[in-house]
């Protein structure tokens, strides 16, 4: 009997990600993300269902709502659900109440779903042919309508409009609680942690759990930012100020109206510059480049960095009123290798996500995957995680993803630099398989496991274009082809 087809309309890859684990992959999880793209898919089969992500409903709701009577009119016997805004637009109301919609409100309830979609699987769920291995490895734990697995100790989440933050850590479940409380008022928050340790993606969830969730939100690399093009960035200039300056600018703290903005990497502003913001946070208000008009500041600040703010203060790099006026609400995320109970949990949810993305079926996961992912310190956190477990997935073949997937780095345990020059990884030393078998560590060969890394990550950040690769690393094509042939890496 052929599973029941569940089609997923949202911009969202997170949401179509996390489907095949709510169904115990008992239906075909079908994603696109245009009413045009969803007509083909209807026309190469009848799906028996449709979730249809309209929490960025635009126009009041008016296309969207188009779109569910074109569906239930073309496919009256399909069932829908919809994801809105919690304050959803009246058109759509008044579609869910005329039409048999199940209507979902702020973020995916994933019980309301099971419920409403119940009737595509008439077999007792006692009776689906699923391994035990294959049901821990892709059922979410924090869902106790899915499966009976539940954990003594609950999962910390904080879930927004698009996204949804989980660890199993008490010290970030706590740090969830007080940030929640904190994003629903307006005042300026402080995030610390490493590269990739998940700020911008907290600071987006801060916004959309606030009040001012249906705002713009805008994130400032400041870092990326030129000294002298810092202050424009921000505050806007007037034409004329500059040289470049041939017409009004206006600035982020404009442009965000009464949204949110995230600083990021707050520690790369200049002296001058910090004191022009102490006078944002404090009063809103500020000047653009080259105008004496006072401008007022409506949106809400997130300031983030990677370093702690205080040793900056001391070496006179930070200045002392603006770090004690953001100390106030300050935040830290602890690293990864802080927080081990949270690898195997993020990298079940980077699988389901990379193997939807990419079309590649993964139906069991090697346990010493997971060991070997516990036991490498992340000096990346999370970002590090992600990419390595997408790189293991676009690799997996035969539906069983296995350590010979991972990159050399990640099974030897050669950790990088973390972005704090304070912290120094000891790395583990384990040894490849390949290595295991001959026992050989001589510089020859580690120079050679190296190589083959370099050549890995270099292919796949190039979308595997060997002209590209050839150029990025400086040799010729044939040179690459010859080293790619040495290292089997001709698939």
């Amino acid at each position: 009997m052929s599973k029941p087809v569940i089609v997923v309309l949202s911009r969202d890859q997170l949401m179509a990600s996390e489907l095949p684990g709510l169904f115990q992959g008992k239906a075909e999880i079908r994603a696109c993300d245009s009413f045009e793209e969803l007509t083909e898919l209807t026309q190469q089969r009848v799906p028996d269902a449709l979730v249809a992500d309209f929490r960025r409903a635009s126009n009041g709701g008016h296309q969207e709502t188009r779109i569910l009577e074109a569906v239930h009119e073309r496919h009256p016997q399909m069932r829908l659900a919809m994801v809105t805004p919690e304050a959803c637009p009246e058109t759509l109301e008044r579609c869910a109440a005329m039409t048999e919609i199940t209507h979902l409100r702020g973020h995916l309830d994933r019980a309301a779903l099971l419920t409403a979609f119940r009737s595509l699987f008439p077999e007792p769920a006692e009776t689906t042919p699923i391994s035990p291995a294959i049901r821990d490895t892709f059922v979410e734990t924090s869902s106790p309508a899915i499966g009976d697995h539940t954990e003594e100790q609950p999962l910390g989440v904080l879930t927004g409009i698009s996204r949804r933050y989980e660890t199993n850590s008490p010290h970030l479940k706590q740090m969830l609680v007080d940030l929640e409380v904190a994003a629903r008022h307006d005042v300026t928050i402080l995030l610390i942690g490493e590269t990739g340790a998940g700020k911008t993606y907290l600071s987006r969830l801060i916004h959309e759990v606030s009040l001012r969730r249906h705002e713009p939100f805008l994130p400032v690399a400041c870092g990326a930012l030129p000294n002298d093009l810092i202050e424009s960035e921000l505050f806007g200039h007037s034409k004329g100020s500059f040289t470049s300056a041939h017409q009004d600018k206006e600035g982020k703290f404009l442009a965000a109206r009464r949204g949110s903005i995230l600083l990021d990497e707050i520690d790369a502003l200049g002296l001058e510059q910090q004191v022009k913001l102490l006078r944002v946070i404090e009063t809103g208000e500020f000047e653009p480049v080259g105008s004496n008009h006072t401008q007022h500041c409506q949106a809400r600040l997130i300031v983030a960095s990677n370093l702690d703010l205080q040793p900056l203060v001391e070496h006179g790099r930070f200045r002392p009123d603006l770090y004690y006026r953001l100390n106030m609400l300050k935040f830290v995320i602890p690293p990864l290798r802080q927080r081990k109970m949270d690898v195997v949990p993020l990298a079940k949810k980077f699988v389901r996500q990379f193997s939807v993305k990419h079309g590649v079926r993964i139906d069991e996961i090697d346990p010493n995957v997971f060991s070997t992912l516990i036991d490498y310190p992340w000096p990346g956190n999370v970002r590090e995680l992600e990419h390595v477990v997408q790189r293991a997935v676009i690799y997996c073949r035969d539906g069983r993803l296995l350590t010979s997937h991972l990159p050399q780095h990640i099974l030897s345990g050669n950790a990088g630099p973390t972005n704090d020059p304070t912290v120094v990884l000891s790395n583990f030393e384990k040894t490849s398989p390949a290595m295991a078998e001959k026992e050989d560590l001589t510089l020859g060969n580690q120079i050679a496991l190296n190589e083959k890394d370099i050549i890995e990550q270099t292919l796949f950040k190039n979308s595997f274009s060997r002209t590209k690769t050839a150029k990025e690393l400086g040799i010729s094509r044939v040179t690459l082809y010859n080293k790619m042939k040495k290292y089997n890496l001709q698939h």
